[in-house]
Parts: C-alpha cells; sequence; structure tokens
C-alpha cells in the first residue's frame, strides 16, 4: 500500500499506518513533508527545538531532523517496537520524500479519517517546515 502525506495529520495518519503494519501489510508513505501537524505554529516549534535540544549528541536521545525519519519516528511511536511483533510491523515501513520514480505509475492511496480539511483546525505546520527550523534543509 502507497499513501501520499499531503495535506493529513501526522499523528492520525501514523495510528493508522500502525494499525495495518501489525496487521502484516508492507506501507510507503510518499511526500512526507508534506504532512501537517495540528496547533499553534510558535508551540509546536517550541516543543520540538526542547525536545531536539534535550541531552548530549553522544548519549541522546536522538531526533530526526529529515522529514522522512520524522514521520517513521512518530509512527515508532505507536508501535510496541520493542516486541518481536513490534520490530517486524516497524520495518514493514518506509517512508519517502517526494514521490520516488519507483512509485509514479502505480496508485497513490490516501486516509480520509487523518484529512485535514474536514476537521475545523484553524493553526497547522508541515512537517518540512519543523524540520527546515530544527536545522536541516530539504535541498
Amino acid at each position: 500500500m502507497i499513501i501520499d502525506a499531503s495535506n493529513l495529520l501526522l499523528g492520525r495518519m501514523a495510528t493508522v499506518v500502525a494499525k495495518k503494519a501489525l496487521l502484516g501489510e508492507k506501507i510507503d508513505i510518499v511526500n512526507c513533508e508534506n504532512a501537517l501537524i495540528s496547533g499553534k505554529r510558535n508551540m509546536i516549534l517550541a516543543h520540538y527545538r526542547h525536545k531536539k535540544e534535550r541531552g548530549t549528541y553522544k548519549h541522546g536521545p536522538f531526533f530526526y531532523s529529515m522529514p522522512d525519519k520524522f514521520v517513521r519516528r512518530t509512527i515508532r511511536g505507536m508501535l510496541p517496537y520493542r516486541t518481536k511483533r513490534g520490530l517486524d510491523a516497524y520495518k514493514r515501513i518506509m517512508c519517502y520524500i517526494g514521490v520516488p520514480t519507483d512509485f509514479k505509475s502505480t496508485s497513490i492511496e490516501t486516509i480520509q479519517v487523518a484529512d485535514a480539511e474536514k476537521l475545523p483546525i484553524l493553526h497547522t505546520i508541515s512537517v518540512g517546515e519543523v524540520c527546515n527550523q530544527l536545522g536541516r534543509s530539504l535541498k
């Protein structure tokens, strides 16, 4: 299953993906940089900046600032990744920035439950913007 993360809420998308991966389905997520996080921009950036600066560079916690790894790490938080079942499910999930050439000819699905347009959210920020503020550029 190939999912387009454009205009999807990150948490809601992650729960659906985690459930499908636990059921044994292989999932590829494209356009990870276009996934949305709901909330006020300043609050979200402050939260993730604090999360990244916590600890040391040698001992962690290690926090990714590339959008594909950022989304995959969010999904990992919704899996029992310390068990064999959860680790196998985590290995079945792959995230990509943009759309790779392998997936251009296949059908790409979206998750209607996680669509941001159906919800009355006034404030959102994309994962790509959060990652750029954390110090990593997409280009």
